[in-house]
């Protein structure tokens, strides 16, 4: 391997030849030393199990899958009736053989999701990615006869692509079309009305925004009795615009004034507001709500639905046909909550759950039925599905249960409060068996985006790490979304280092309480959170023993050149801005790297296919690390895209590599 400035030049060009062997080499040296083909099987076998649950989603009468075995390891997109998925042995019709496709076509194809046009339930547009990549092919398919359409199909080349039904022969499409097209950061800028039989360069542009934007997408709302269409222009990551306008592409489109950092939901006859600063009477992190019709009129007479507390924060909001689904965090607990359609404003009801667990609502069908589908977990308990009709009741119904995938005995979970730098408190959740004292501790954390992290089961690391008789900790950062906007937006741009000092309190505060001591504690982040671990490595490396970096940001005074870099700009500060990139290069990982201490072992992996975060980040990094003379590992996957890796076997791939370098370096 070279050290000269034309290997550095080739490591930022994603498919390099030079920079593909030096990535190579490395990840095959890395990998070799990190074997471990027993915990790889394991990993695998418990990720492929067929006692996992098959989640799905309602479209009219049908419940769509998607799953992965091995027997399958693209993958099927399948689906059933309610009542055959209630029984012991659900009979599914498979209409799309991921594996099969990608066998005859010769493509590495991902599944990535399909768009059924609804209330038809007669089409869909399937996204096929090569190699786990953001960027996707869209293809229409016939949901009835069981094909891909022949006859003048709508099909979309490789892009970063939005795509919504107006009809069955038209579309809203915001793709690459050439110059002018995209933003900055590369996704569209413009979106077209495009018709069956026509050419897309054709079609008329129904929505512009600017190239400096985020991203421009226009939606058509098919809610029979409230059909419209929604256009919204992202400004950055939490400023944006919309209108609304007639299921007309040619009717003009309405502003939706509100504030730019404040979120609309537009559902029905309602307009629903979650302002990230007071608005209208609603403190930031409140759910309000007005009819939309009176709003467009002038009318600001908005009720609250939802008040937050200095411990309670709305996390997602759902619907039903009759039903507003709520979910809340209290202190990082959650709570369901609904409120009926009609008159959003009355009290909440909450759902009856089973204590001590997280629950998450992953479906619902707003045109269909008042059925909800919810989850409950917790780090030891394995993940419950439920069903709901609240036409019915609170109390859901246990449809399936995960089968425990690893040995839980005498695992246990506590959550404890640090005080960051600045005097702020914030909690995190240590799980293990706390009758054997200080043992190694793997701490995970993200901080940013208004991400909140949440207890959940992880057979992955149950096996792996709990097992073990080893330690999990998950902080609350701030950066996230757990206690409300205020929590993330007292860390964005300038006071970026706040996060690392919150992360940097509990791990010292894991040493104070005698979980752990620093040589044994491991750190873990990806994407964000390799941004979180990079840095740590860089400003407080005494106190851990070791530190994954996963798919990771760390030279932020560029970062914003490469990928979809642009777009997070309202989260860490512009580069180009004299005062915002002071701050920044006090902290981006890449510029703090030095060679006069020692940095505990580092193993930081991405992928060649990561055309989110520029696989770059990670290669300079590396290189970075053992030009200066510390101890680093390096492992590229060639597919996987931000994920990390493509299918179940290139997860236990990458995971038993990363848990086998933990237990070599800490455990």
């Amino acid at each position: 391997m070279t050290d000269s400035s034309e290997l550095l030049k080739a490591l930022e060009v994603i498919d390099s030849p030079q920079a593909l062997a030096w990535a190579e080499e490395w990840s095959t040296v890395t990998e070799r030393a990190s074997d471990n083909p027993a915990l790889r099987g394991r990993i695998l076998a418990a990720l492929e199990t067929d006692d996992r649950i098959p989640f799905v989603a309602r479209r009219g009468d049908q419940l769509y899958n998607f799953w992965q075995d091995a027997g399958h390891v693209r993958g099927l997109w399948r689906r059933t009736t309610l009542d055959s998925y209630l029984s012991a042995s659900p009979e599914w019709e498979v209409l799309i053989d991921l594996d099969a496709l990608a066998a005859a076509e010769d493509e590495n194809w991902v599944w990535k999701g399909a768009h059924v046009r609804s209330p038809g339930y007669d089409r869909a547009l399937v996204r096929l990615s090569r190699g786990g990549a953001d960027a996707v092919v869209i293809r229409e398919f016939d949901l009835a006869a069981g094909r891909f359409i022949e006859d003048r199909p709508f099909v979309l080349p490789e892009a970063k692509t939005d795509a919504s039904w107006i009809d069955p022969d038209t579309l809203l499409v915001g793709t690459d079309t050439g110059a002018g097209s995209l933003t900055a950061s590369g996704y569209p800028a413009q979106v077209r009305v495009w018709r069956r039989g026509t050419a897309l360069a054709d079609a008329p542009v129904h929505t512009v925004g600017e190239h400096e934007d985020v991203a421009v997408s226009a939606r058509a709302d098919l809610t029979p009795g409230h059909e419209r269409i929604i256009a919204t222009r992202a400004i950055d990551f939490y400023h944006s615009r919309r209108w609304v306008a007639p299921l007309d592409p040619e009717a003009p489109l309405r502003r939706v004034e509100v504030p730019e950092d404040c979120e609309t939901l537009i559902h029905k006859q309602w307009l629903f507001l979650a302002p990230r600063e007071d608005f209208a009477g609603l403190p930031a992190g409140a759910l309000g709500v007005i009819e939309l019709d009176r709003f467009l009129g002038g009318g600001r007479d908005i009720r609250p639905v939802f008040l937050p507390t200095a411990h309670t924060a709305l996390q997602g909001i759902a619907f039903t046909a009759g039903w507003v689904v709520l979910t809340l965090l209290d202190d990082v607990a959650t709570r369901i909550v609904v409120h009926p359609l009609d008159e959003p404003t009355a009290a909440a009801r909450d759902l009856e759950l089973p204590p001590l667990a997280t629950a998450s609502v992953v479906a619902t069908s707003p045109l269909d039925n008042d059925e909800v589908w919810l989850t409950t977990s917790s780090f030891t308990e394995p993940t419950t599905l439920h069903r709901l009709d609240l036409a019915a009741g609170l109390r859901p119904e246990v449809v399936r249960r995960s089968p425990a995938l690893f040995d839980a005995t005498g695992l246990q979970t506590r959550q404890h409060w640090v005080t960051s730098a600045d005097g702020t408190r914030l909690p995190y959740f240590i799980t293990g068996d706390f009758s054997l004292g200080a043992r190694p501790t793997l701490v995970g954390g993200y901080g940013g985006f208004e991400v909140s992290l949440t207890p959940g089961y992880s057979a992955v690391r149950g096996i792996a790490w709990l097992e073990a008789g080893r330690h999990f900790v998950q902080p609350n950062l701030r950066g996230g979304g757990e206690f409300g906007p205020t929590w993330h937006s007292q860390v964005v741009k300038t006071n970026r280092h706040k996060v690392w000092e919150d992360h940097r309190a509990v791990l010292t505060d894991l040493v104070e309480r005698g979980y752990a001591t620093p040589e044994q504690i491991a750190i873990r982040g990806g994407s964000n959170g390799g941004l979180l671990t990079s840095g740590a490595l860089t400003r407080y490396p005494e106190c851990f023993g070791a530190a994954v970096v996963q798919v990771p940001l760390t030279d932020m005074l560029r970062y914003h050149t490469w990928s979809a870099g642009a777009s997070w700009m309202a989260e860490y500060g512009d580069p180009e801005d004299p005062v915002e990139r002071e701050a920044i290069e006090a902290w981006s990982p890449l510029h703090n790297v030095a060679s006069t201490s020692t940095y505990p072992p580092a193993l930081v992996t991405t992928s060649t296919r990561d055309d989110r975060v520029h696989p770059a980040h990670a290669r300079l990094f590396a290189h970075a690390l053992r030009e200066a003379g510390q101890s680093v590992d390096y492992f590229e996957n060639t597919e996987g895209g931000h994920a990390g890796a493509a299918d179940n076997k290139q997860v236990a791939r990458v995971e038993a590599l990363i848990f086998e370098w933990l237990n070599q370096h800490v455990g």
